[in-house]
């Protein structure tokens, strides 16, 4: 009897940061896309807010590796995507329309995923991730040249809550290691059923 490979045993991730970028540092293009890489290169599944910045990085990334690019818009539907919130249709496999506006969006973009890798950030990325903290969602930050790991390490330091999901590492590669063994604990197994392939 064999198991059937079950596609939603991929581990979907998504990548939160920053869609204006000025405030990121030099080597913020190159982090983004090595990020969209390493979810590629571990058989993973890419999910963004659909948008500009740092997670349109991770995009390119992932693209770039020949990986999947889920897109979660804020928009209802594609034109108001690409006219009323000047957001790119690039390197995305497919885009869902929420129509949901950001702080809806944010919503759906965290629990649609497995994970959540936070990067170079603003006030939304704080929101995904304090969105993913409460959902007890694995979580990985990427340390850089930007002030949003510093930001979260205070806001867990002063939360007074426990949370022994979230991880931090400044190598794209270690990052999504640490945050896929979290995820594998909340993965089910392949059905086994008489006839499967």
């Amino acid at each position: 009897m064999n198991a059937i490979r079950h596609p939603h045993l991929k581990i979907k991730i998504c990548v939160s940061g920053a869609a204006e970028t000025g405030h990121c540092g030099i080597d913020a293009l190159e982090k983004g896309k090595e990020l969209g890489k390493e979810i590629a290169r571990q058989g993973a599944i890419l999910v963004t807010g659909a948008t500009t910045g740092f997670p349109l990085w991770a995009a390119m990334g992932i693209k770039e590796e020949g990986g999947i690019s889920l897109g979660i818009s804020p928009a209802q539907t594609e034109k108001e995507h690409v006219e009323a919130y000047k957001l790119p249709l690039e390197y995305m496999d497919l885009i869902m329309y929420t129509g949901s506006g950001y702080s809806g969006r944010n919503l759906q973009l965290t629990r649609t995923s497995d994970a959540v890798l936070v990067g170079c950030g603003r006030i939304g990325t704080l929101n995904e991730f304090t969105i993913a903290f409460e959902d007890n969602k694995p979580i990985g930050i990427l340390e850089g040249d930007w002030p949003t790991d510093e930001l979260i390490k205070k806001i867990l330091a002063e939360s007074f809550r426990e949370n022994n999901r979230i991880v931090f590492d400044k190598d794209p590669k270690k990052l999504v290691e640490k945050v896929i063994e979290l995820v594998k604990k909340d993965k089910v197994e392949a059905i086994k059923c008489p006839g499967c392939i």
